[in-house]
C-alpha cells in the first residue's frame, strides 16, 4: 500500500462512521453501525444485502430525509443536513402528481432546481423526457401511462434537477421482469452518456452486476455495516447480452451469493441458539 493521498475527486461522496438507531421498548435499536463508504465522482455504486439490513436507511440519510444518530455524509465538500437539489431521488414508486402531465411533473423539478434562471424551462423538461424515451408522451397524465412509463417520468424528473448524485431506492422492484430489464438497459445507456454519480439500493444481484462499478455488500442486522466491497470485473461500456456471456459475471455472481448465504446461515444459527 502506498502513502498516496486521496484526491477530492476520489472523495466526492463520503459516508463516515454512520450509525442509526431507533427507539425500542427496551432502549435504542441499532439499525446501522459504523458504516463507512467513499464514492468517486462519476462512479455507479450499488448497496446490496438481505431485507432489513439497513440499505434504505443509509440511502435515506444520504437523501437528507433521516438524521443519523452518529457520523455524517459529505457531498462535494458540503455536509448533508437535509434534502436539497444536489441529490436527485427515485423511489420504488414514482409518486407523480396525478393532475399534472408528464411534462408538468418534470417542470416542477426544473423550477425547483433552476427557478427564474431557466431560460427555456419547458425545453429542459422536454429534453429529459426525450432522454428516457417519452418524447411522444409529454402531454399524458400518470393514469394514461404504464407503470414503467411512470417510472421513466420519475427518472426524468430526478435528472432534470441536474444533481451532483442520483440516489435510487430499488426503482425497478415493483415492475414486471421485462419492463425491469428494459429500464435497467435505459438507465445504463443514460449513465454511460454523462457518467453521473449514482448510489443505488437493490436486492437484485444480476441488476447490481449489470449496472455497478462496485457493489457494497452489507452484513445482516441489527447493527449492520459494510461486510465486503466487490469491484465488478466487467468492462465498460456494457451490453446485457455480452455481460450474460462473460464468465466473470458468473464468478462475481457466485461470490455475491456466497456472501449473502453465509450471512443467512449465521442468522439461522443465532436464531437457533
Amino acid at each position: 500500500m502506498t502513502g498516496r493521498r486521496t484526491s477530492e475527486h476520489e472523495r466526492f461522496l463520503e459516508i463516515s462512521k454512520l450509525s442509526k438507531s431507533f427507539p425500542g421498548p427496551s432502549g435504542p435499536s441499532p439499525i446501522v453501525r459504523d458504516f463507512d463508504l467513499t464514492i468517486r465522482e462519476g462512479e455507479f455504486v450499488c448497496l446490496l444485502g438481505h431485507s432489513g439490513c439497513g440499505k434504505s436507511t443509509v440511502l435515506s440519510i444520504v437523501m437528507g430525509l433521516t438524521p443519523p444518530t452518529e457520523g455524517g455524509v459529505i457531498l462535494g465538500g458540503k455536509e448533508v443536513a437535509g434534502p436539497d437539489t444536489d441529490r436527485g431521488v427515485v423511489f420504488q414508486s414514482p409518486s407523480l402528481l396525478p393532475w399534472l402531465t408528464a411534462h408538468e411533473n418534470v417542470l416542477l423539478a426544473v423550477d425547483r432546481a433552476h427557478g427564474s434562471r431557466a431560460g427555456d424551462r419547458r425545453g429542459i423538461a422536454g429534453h429529459y423526457l426525450q432522454l428516457v424515451g417519452l418524447g411522444s408522451c409529454m402531454g399524458r397524465r400518470p393514469r394514461e401511462l404504464s407503470a414503467g412509463m411512470q417510472q421513466r417520468v420519475g427518472i426524468a424528473r430526478a435528472l432534470a434537477l441536474e444533481p451532483q448524485v442520483l440516489l435510487l431506492d430499488e426503482p425497478f422492484s415493483l415492475l414486471d421482469v421485462f419492463t425491469r430489464m428494459d429500464l435497467q438497459d435505459e438507465l445504463l445507456r443514460i449513465w454511460e452518456r454523462d457518467r453521473r454519480t449514482v448510489l443505488m439500493v437493490t436486492h437484485d444481484v444480476d441488476e447490481a452486476l449489470l449496472l455497478a462499478d462496485r457493489i457494497v455488500l452489507m452484513t445482516d442486522g441489527p447493527a449492520a455495516t459494510v461486510g465486503r466491497i466487490l469491484d465488478v470485473p466487467l468492462p465498460r461500456p456494457r451490453v446485457r447480452a455480452a455481460v450474460l456471456e462473460d464468465p466473470r459475471f458468473f464468478q462475481a455472481r457466485d461470490d455475491v451469493l456466497a456472501f449473502l448465504e453465509e450471512g443467512a446461515a449465521r442468522r439461522r444459527e443465532e436464531v437457533a441458539a
